[in-house]
């Protein structure tokens, strides 16, 4: 994995600067801005995947961008869908046991609330391991349904887990550099966000190869 090439990459565009601007434009249109970056960012990935010299896409494939988004919005909602339900669940155990004064019944109400929280901790820092490889996996084919091919999904993280630990790391390390874009004022946010995805986007790119480089390596000393 090269850490800092994620990073600097977008710097090496001689339109990088007219790339992320646009972006960050884009990214303040209303309920869909952001998912069209998302899309955007997804391009990079499937670049990455592809080895191709120029992962930075410029916008001149606004629909294409905006298709990538919505369905990774739809990738996103499924996968969360167990940490919504089981939000949902947990906000109705104190509705359905009531509001007495019952010792017994609180302590039930208590001990089950923790385990769902429990729950939902585990279940969400999985979430944050497989993600970049359903969304590695939806870039390289551009296929809906290959984001859910589970055991090929399970498969890419099982072949270079620390190849994915380290995007877990990067994403906490973008997160930091989007949220900095507050001292720049209102528009410095959204151009550090669409940094950061575009980072992370790098990122998903190299875990995929680095991850189906493994498979094909085991594969071939398996016979």
């Amino acid at each position: 994995m090269e850490f800092g090439k994620a990073f600097t990459y977008v710097f090496e565009d001689k339109d990088w600067l007219k790339k992320i601007g646009i972006a960050a434009l884009v990214s303040l249109i209303p309920l869909i801005g952001q998912l069209i970056v998302m899309g955007w960012s997804l391009e990079v990935t499937r670049r990455v995947i592809q080895n191709d010299p120029n992962p930075l896409p410029d916008w001149a494939d606004f629909g294409g961008h905006t298709v990538r988004g919505l369905k990774s919005f739809v990738i996103g909602l499924v996968y969360a869908l167990p940490i919504i339900l089981l939000g949902a669940c947990q906000g109705l155990i104190p509705v359905l046991g009531g509001n007495g004064g019952d010792d017994t019944m609180n302590t039930i109400i208590l001990v089950v609330t923790v385990c769902f929280s429990c729950v939902i901790f585990i279940y969400a820092i999985l979430l944050a391991l497989v993600l970049p490889a359903v969304y590695g996996k939806f870039a390289a084919t551009d296929e809906l349904g290959a984001a859910f091919r589970f055991g090929q999904v399970f498969g890419l993280v099982r072949a270079a887990p620390s190849a994915y630990l380290i995007v877990v790391l990067a994403t906490l390390v973008t997160g930091i550099v989007a949220g900095l874009g507050i001292i720049l004022c209102f528009i410095g946010v959204f151009l550090t966000l669409v940094y950061a995805m575009a980072v992370n986007g790098h990122f998903y790119g190299q875990a995929y190869n680095q991850a189906t480089a493994a498979k094909e390596m085991q594969a071939s000393t398996s016979y």
